[in-house]
């Protein structure tokens, strides 16, 4: 009988979200201007908040212990994301590729400095949303789940977002004041969304944290 694992599932979703942040994230989009503010995005932006929700979840139902064993495996692959990356932009093209080779190269070296970006900030971000969460648990206890998840994502989404913004899109051609500029145009709407988005999806962490004790 075909039947997949609850967890099994959930970590699936969990690794897909974290390699597309890496691989599709450089990408940004522009968000509505605040006077003469120009506010950015990327398209991460969308996916990180989940990553953080299943990370509640599953710290909720299984412990702090499980999730960073999780958060582990994901910086392996993270790491593998970028070691195939500097691989495969390194080997010269056939005939047939050679037309697309430099937007091929262009974007995957760009993936690169994403995924290592992303090694450093994702490290950090996640264990201390783990630690956070485990810490406001011992001290309330089981109630207030919403309060727990919200503070632990809100606390790592600051340092996720302050640390990946500055090696990600930190640019050694252009002035300080410039890369300054366009940091802070990506990281206070991309932090504040962040928390928005945390705050929308608490119903998910009630609900995943229902849906995974039915297996338990």
């Amino acid at each position: 009988m075909f039947r997949i694992q609850k967890l099994d599932l959930l970590i699936s979703i969990y690794i897909l979200f974290v390699i597309l942040s890496n691989v599709m994230g450089n990408k940004t989009f522009p968000l509505p201007d605040i006077g003469p503010i120009h506010l950015n995005a990327s398209v991460s932006i969308f996916l990180i908040p989940l990553i953080f929700t299943i990370n509640d979840m599953i710290t909720e139902v299984f412990g702090k212990e499980r999730t960073r064993s999780i958060i582990r495996s994901s910086l392996i692959v993270i790491f593998l994301t970028l070691v195939y990356s500097l691989l495969a932009t390194s080997l010269p093209p056939s005939m047939r590729f050679a037309p697309m080779e430099d937007a091929y190269d262009t974007i995957f070296a760009v993936s690169a400095k994403f995924s290592a970006a992303s090694l450093i900030a994702f490290a950090s971000a996640e264990f201390l949303d783990v630690y956070v969460f485990a810490k406001i648990r011992e001290m309330l206890g089981k109630k207030a789940l919403w309060l727990r998840t919200n503070l632990s994502n809100f606390a790592s989404q600051f340092i996720d977002t302050a640390v990946f913004m500055v090696l990600a899109f930190y640019a050694l051609d252009l002035s300080f004041s410039e890369n300054l500029s366009f940091i802070l145009s990506l990281s206070i709407p991309y932090f504040l969304l962040r928390c928005v988005l945390s705050i929308i999806e608490t119903p998910l962490v009630y609900l995943g944290v229902k849906w995974l004790k039915g297996e338990k």
